[in-house]
């Protein structure tokens, strides 16, 4: 059999080109988040700005980047993924730069919300250009982004502290330059993305917050981030170091993000499961901003407490994001709107009040208002806790499944149809069938085929997991699986065209669905392939691509993409 076999998994760091080139875009773009922190006193300094007013950087940024997450999937199902990748660059490259040659700060804070548009359009496409043009399939690729978004969180700090020497000018007009030469790379290494054959609606967003377990998972975030980014946008100023020592603070904070995300939450999730996992770590995080509260006029406390929450904000960032998107019953794209959405503006309110806070009340008071609003968190979580434990269920059911010894693929016989022919076909091909409106397209392809060179029909679907492919579809069931090929090899029998049907099992997400296939394939013996051209809209047609690409890559015999305007090998 060629190709990894499905209990090994290639290195995510084995990537092509493209992949590293937008890879290393994330990692500026998440600069930006930790970037203005450093300057933050050195900006209110020399522009004479209240600290208050100094964090309309935070709220500007990223309430604007929430609200252009509402039209990230509008977007890009009618521009393609590449394109509105390379539009969120530009603005980027731009605003970036203006912020830089600004003079006041009114003019800085406009900028930075013309940086959140782009911001906003670049992060919503940019792990799923990644999916689809990684090696390893969505885990790797998971891992990828995991990995840029740590190194982006925490060098931003570190850079926007050693340019913050020389001038509060020097982390954006970085920021830009480095945005820049990540847009050329693209434009230049990653392929065109496929034409979306659907265009998704303005109110698809709202319409994915009526499913209570994305609202309440949602809800659970804002809570979360209105503590963190507390921290993030007002704990240096009562810190009162200079940009490059508050660069370093806040790089110990990232550092610790990163390592947790990838590293460490993953460890607690298999030994406490999800619920348990969100409920020690939020209330531990609550402590943290709690203890920063009573401590925030003591300098090496603050200082500790504030490096030490980056362990708990990158246990959240990981654990969460992968309940929302187990949790939720609509495509991911659309899912990853509505949360971020929710997120994002707790995240762009909590500074700005922070500092109108400290005017009315103390200097103490935000931090209290962050802890509680953690807490709160907490109890708005445990009103789904039912939708946890299924979350765990279905984690534990694709883990088992993907440690179990696996010479070859899984699957489970449907049988044959009517036309089956006595005797060996001198060639099978296979053909892999789906609920697409291109189903039947590559049935009747496969039909046309066979018959004109007496093959024999392997035709196999696979069944995906409740966490498959970024169309966070629910979970498929045998059955079902099971009557789409009895369906196809119906099709098939009509044509007098003799098939065998299977249904391939545990499939975690597209890309592992593509190198199931193959193998399988490698396995029967087939020297065709058959499969359908990608039909979902926006991001999700790039997981099909996912598919596709590792089909090819693991895949012996030649395969062919059928479509209503395709017919490529």
């Amino acid at each position: 059999m060629s190709g990894a076999r499905p209990g090994s998994a290639a290195s995510p760091f084995k990537q092509p080109k493209a992949v590293f080139a937008v890879a290393f875009a994330c990692v500026v773009s998440f600069m930006g988040i930790g970037l203005v922190d450093p300057i933050l006193p050195a900006i209110s300094n020399q522009l004479h700005a209240s600290p208050s007013e100094v964090t309309l950087l935070f709220t500007s940024y990223l309430v604007v980047t929430a609200v252009a997450m509402l039209i990230t999937n509008w977007v890009s199902s009618r521009i393609g993924a590449k394109r509105t990748l390379i539009a969120g660059l530009i603005l980027i490259v731009v605003f970036a730069g203006l912020a830089g040659a600004s003079g006041s700060l009114g003019d800085i804070i406009g900028f930075r919300a013309g940086w959140g548009v782009g911001n906003a359009l670049f992060i919503a496409t940019s792990l799923a250009v990644i999916v689809a043009s990684a090696s390893g399939g969505f885990a790797g690729a998971i891992v990828l982004y995991e990995t840029a978004l740590g190194l982006g969180i925490a060098v931003g700090p570190l850079l926007g502290g050693t340019l913050g020497e020389i001038s509060w000018r020097g982390p954006f007009f970085g920021v830009s330059v480095l945005m820049a030469i990540a847009l050329i790379a693209t434009v230049v290494l990653v392929e065109p993305t496929p034409k979306p054959a659907q265009k998704t609606s303005l109110s698809a967003p709202f319409k994915a917050l009526r499913h209570r377990g994305l609202l309440i998972m949602a809800l659970t975030a804002l809570c979360y981030n209105w503590g963190f980014f507390t921290i993030l946008g007002y704990a240096p100023f009562p810190m009162d170091l200079s940009p490059i020592k508050l660069g370093l603070v806040f790089c110990g904070w990232g550092i610790l993000v990163a390592i947790f995300a990838v590293f460490g939450a993953p460890r607690l999730q298999e030994r406490l499961g999800i619920a348990r996992t969100m409920y020690a770590n939020l209330f531990v995080f609550a402590l943290i901003i709690l203890g920063i509260a009573i401590w925030t006029l003591d300098r090496p406390v603050l200082i500790v407490l504030t490096i030490v929450s980056g362990i708990f904000c990158g246990v959240n960032n990981t654990v969460t994001t992968q309940a929302v998107m187990t949790v939720s019953p609509v495509e991911r794209s659309v899912a990853s709107a509505a949360y971020s959405f929710v997120r994002f503006i707790g995240g762009g309110l909590a500074p700005y009040a922070a500092g109108r806070l400290v005017i009315a009340v103390n200097i103490h008071f935000p931090f209290y208002l962050g802890a509680g609003a953690v807490l709160l968190g907490i109890v708005i979580l445990s009103t789904g806790h039912k939708l946890l434990a299924e979350a765990e269920r279905v984690q534990a059911e694709d883990v088992k499944a993907a440690a179990a010894p696996a010479a070859a693929p899984a699957f489970a016989a449907v049988g044959g149809n009517s036309a089956t022919r006595r005797g060996k076909a001198a060639e099978v091909m296979l053909v892999a069938i789906d609920g697409s409106p291109n189903a039947d397209l590559v049935t009747d392809a496969a039909a046309r085929l066979a018959a004109d060179d007496n093959q024999v029909i392997q035709l196999v679907h696979a069944q995906e997991s409740p966490v498959a492919g970024d169309g966070g579809i629910d979970g498929e069931v045998l059955e079902a699986a099971r009557a789409v090929v009895r369906d196809h090899l119906d099709r098939l029998a009509a044509s007098g065209v003799p098939a065998e049907g299977h249904v391939l099992l545990h499939a975690a997400d597209h890309g592992t669905a593509g190198r199931l296939i193959a193998e399988y394939a490698n396995e029967a013996g087939a020297t065709t392939i058959l499969i359908g051209a990608p039909t979902n809209h926006g991001l999700s047609a790039l997981m099909d691509e996912s598919a596709s690409a590792e089909l090819r890559r693991h895949a012996k015999a030649r395969v062919l993409v059928i479509g209503p305007d395709v017919f490529s090998s």
